[in-house]
């Protein structure tokens, strides 16, 4: 059987961490950034984690068991 291919759009989105939860940045902080608040913008920079439901999906798209 071949190897599974790793999504390339996954690998650029995601990342694991040590504890094998996958790592996602937030959505909304590209651009128009004038109308959204400090506090916002902020919030919106740190990671988040991929939710337990889109998790089987996530570790699909990257390749994982």
């Amino acid at each position: 059987m071949p190897k599974m291919k790793t999504n390339a759009g996954a690998k650029k989105r995601f990342s694991l961490t040590g504890s094998g939860k996958i790592k996602r940045k937030h959505a909304y902080k590209s651009h128009i950034l004038t109308k959204k608040s400090k506090k916002r913008k902020r919030n919106l920079g740190y990671y988040g984690t991929v939710n337990k439901a889109d998790e089987k999906n996530a570790k699909l798209l990257l390749a994982m068991k």
